[in-house]
Order: C-alpha cells, then sequence, then structure tokens
C-alpha cells in the first residue's frame, strides 16, 4: 500500500486528468475520531463530469501506484461519488450537493489546502 502523502497525490492528479475542480485536500490525521486520516474532495460540472472524474481516480491510482479502492459508492445519482481508500476517502460533488454537505467545514479542527484549478 503506497504511503498516504502518494496516494493523495495521486488522487488529486487522477482529478485533474478530467478537469475537477476546487480541490481541497482535508488533513483529519490530528482528529482522533475522524473516519479516515484524510478526504480529497473535488467538484464536477455535471453527473456526467463527476463520473468522470470518479472513473478517473480509480483507473489513474490504479494505474500509477498499483492500488485499488476498498470500496466506491454513488454512482446511481452521480451526485456524490465517494471512493473509500482505508486511510484516505476521495469525494467527487455536484456543485449544489457540495455545498449542501460542506464536508471540508464539517471537521472544523481539520486543517484544509486548497489545490489550485491547473486550466
Amino acid at each position: 500500500m503506497a504511503d498516504n502523502t502518494t496516494l493523495i497525490k495521486t488522487i488529486i492528479e487522477g482529478i485533474q486528468e478530467k478537469k475537477g475542480h476546487d480541490i481541497v485536500h482535508v488533513d483529519l490525521s490530528a482528529i482522533e475520531e475522524a473516519p479516515a486520516r484524510a478526504f480529497v474532495i473535488a467538484t464536477g460540472g455535471s453527473t456526467m463530469q463527476v463520473d468522470a472524474v470518479a472513473d478517473s481516480i480509480r483507473e489513474y491510482v490504479e494505474k500509477t501506484i498499483g492500488v485499488r479502492p476498498f470500496n466506491y459508492d454513488g454512482y446511481d445519482n452521480s451526485e456524490w461519488i465517494i471512493i473509500d481508500y482505508g486511510t484516505v476517502f476521495a469525494h467527487v460533488f455536484l456543485d449544489e450537493t457540495r455545498r449542501r454537505f460542506d464536508l471540508e467545514h464539517l471537521w472544523s479542527d481539520a486543517e484544509i489546502v486548497e489545490i489550485p484549478d491547473i486550466y
């Protein structure tokens, strides 16, 4: 299994491959009760793009560092797809759904790193 830093970097690259935007890395490592050590959160402009970004993450991470997710969910409506890598969860949202759930601010003690859009 890749270390978390490599996994997070690779997830971000997978998001950028399909032009996912508003990417943030939420570092949860200092929060004992957190469900993971980190979240990587991104937005897609449509349900088709949310699907494409989530597929890209799964394919790119496996191809690049040989890691497959433990599970994933959300393809039924593609408003919020979560990909579970154990210690790191990748979340891909439609904009409205992301604003409604506001995951990055749910964990107020977490360090949030914004990743600049590359396009």
